[in-house]
């Protein structure tokens, strides 16, 4: 295991597990919680919410098995291979129990590993969370997705992805793009796989298995995720929706204040009744 520090109170450092090794970011100390992308990003989509969580918690921001600087699995990708890489580090730092949240792709992980081990979830949190059953299946089986762009000699496909991207970021935050470009070409194939690979999960079969208190973060200005909010938290008994005005699909680096807020008060009133 090596580690490097970057940014007031963050470490980083490499964790070998039983499905190779994972890269993560820390902050603080306390309770875990663990922090999931979305697709194509890296540990980076929670630099700024890191160091705030880390005032009340151990916080952990993965790079999700294939992407940012974590190694690439045998097999085909899938939720459940990346949820089981998620275990797999929570298993390599001896945490038996932690908090699970997600944003977007990484929303998709935490309803798997919140699915299919129970035990090993005190509270979930699931931020502009996709509805996927086989309706949404269907309509996008060959579909091209937003990342999907052919590469081309003069680098004419970097600008063809940053206006791909540009509807759905701030309109003055050209840092916050440039951070998403970054972690795009680190991506490479995975970039649009990892959109293709939620469209395949059968996550309708996973969200009435979930029993652990559950927070669903609707970013009113995510067109993707807004609308399937009611949906995911009608699916899980007892959870609990909450709104974040202005939200977009950047939320976590976009408002990292308003959505460590939202998270810490959730999580903090959860852990308190353990």
């Amino acid at each position: 295991m090596t580690a490097s520090a970057t940014g007031p109170g963050i470490e980083r450092r490499f964790i070998a597990t039983r499905l190779g090794r994972i890269h993560i970011a820390t902050a603080g100390a306390g309770f875990p919680v663990l922090l999931l992308h979305q697709t194509p990003r890296s540990w980076d989509e929670y630099r700024d919410v890191l160091s705030l969580l880390g005032r009340d918690f151990r916080a952990i921001a993965m790079d999700t098995l294939g992407f940012g600087d974590s190694e690439r699995p045998l097999g085909e990708p899938s939720i459940e291979l990346w949820a089981e890489g998620a275990l797999a580090l929570l298993d390599a730092l001896e945490q038996p129990r932690s908090a699970i949240v997600g944003h977007h792709t990484g929303a998709a992980i935490a309803v798997e590993i919140a699915a299919s081990s129970p035990a090993r979830v005190s509270a979930l949190v699931l931020s502009a969370c996709p509805f996927v059953d086989a309706a949404r299946r269907a309509k996008h089986q060959g579909m091209r997705v937003i990342d999907d762009v052919e590469t081309r000699s003069d680098g004419a496909h970097l600008t063809e992805l940053w206006a791909r991207r540009q509807p759905f970021y701030p309109a003055d935050d050209t840092d916050l793009l440039r951070r998403f470009m970054i972690d795009a070409l680190r991506a490479g194939e995975m970039a649009a796989e990892g959109h293709r690979v939620v469209n395949r999960y059968r996550m309708e079969d996973r969200l009435g298995h979930i029993r652990c208190p559950t927070l669903v973060i609707a970013p009113t200005d995510d067109p993707h995720a807004h609308p399937a909010a009611p949906r995911v938290a009608g699916a899980i008994g007892g959870s609990v929706l909450r709104e974040l005005s202005g939200g977009m699909v950047p939320l976590p680096d976009q408002m990292p204040e308003a959505f460590a807020g939202v998270v810490r008060d959730f999580v903090a009133a959860e852990v308190a009744k353990l």
